[in-house]
């Protein structure tokens, strides 16, 4: 495949970075026996809100427990957020990326209380030229606005920027204004990052 990228957005869960732990179990455990799956609809919906940094995360969760009288304080229940760790190799495949001068940016949906985990705590920050989270921006994927302001940001156009995301939904709505954007799970292993940015006729 021939093409002329400059740009690669990366998106965070899935992508660059795996859950380290099982927060469904912790989370089932803060309600009664039964319920656990509702709860965790209800907390993953309320979070969509802080994602598009319209409410601040730990006054949703606040609420919801309340809504569940859980048994589980708001830093009980919020702690599972900070339960994942960036994947070396694919790390390592950004970096020799950039030394090649490819741009890479993190493209990623996150309330602000994951943001300071990812900035501060991760260093994420040096791992990209720059990142664009969905609180900062108002926005969030898969609305295509999203996207057109990574592309206002950077000054790329859409033709010569990579999106790779484990959420099908997500991929569709870079490409519906001229992204080229592909599904990549981390699940499906490294290699298959590997031979997809090979197939971009980028160094991997």
């Amino acid at each position: 495949m021939t093409s002329a990228i400059t740009t690669v957005l990366f998106d965070a869960d899935g992508v660059i970075q795996r859950g380290t732990q099982d927060w469904t179990a912790r989370l089932y455990g803060m309600v009664e026996e039964g319920v656990g799956e509702e709860f965790i609809t209800d907390l993953m919906r309320s979070e969509r809100p802080a994602i598009a940094g319209k409410e601040d995360f730990r006054d949703a969760i606040a609420d919801v427990l309340t809504r569940w009288n859980a048994t589980a304080t708001v830093s009980e229940a919020i702690e599972p957020w900070h339960w994942f760790a960036a994947e070396p190799v694919v790390v390592d495949l950004i970096q020799k990326l950039r030394r090649s001068g490819i741009q890479c940016h993190l493209a990623t949906n996150q309330h602000a209380y994951r943001r300071d985990i990812m900035r501060d705590d991760r260093g994420y920050d040096d791992l990209f030229d720059q990142s664009f989270y969905s609180c900062d921006l108002g926005l969030a994927k898969p609305d295509p606005a999203y996207f057109r302001a990574i592309l206002g940001a950077t000054g790329v156009p859409a033709s010569s920027v990579l999106f790779i995301d484990d959420i099908p939904a997500n991929v569709e709505g870079a490409r519906s204004i001229g992204i080229k954007a592909e599904v990549y799970d981390l699940a499906n292993g490294t290699d298959a990052l590997s031979e997809l940015l090979r197939s971009y006729e980028l160094p991997a």
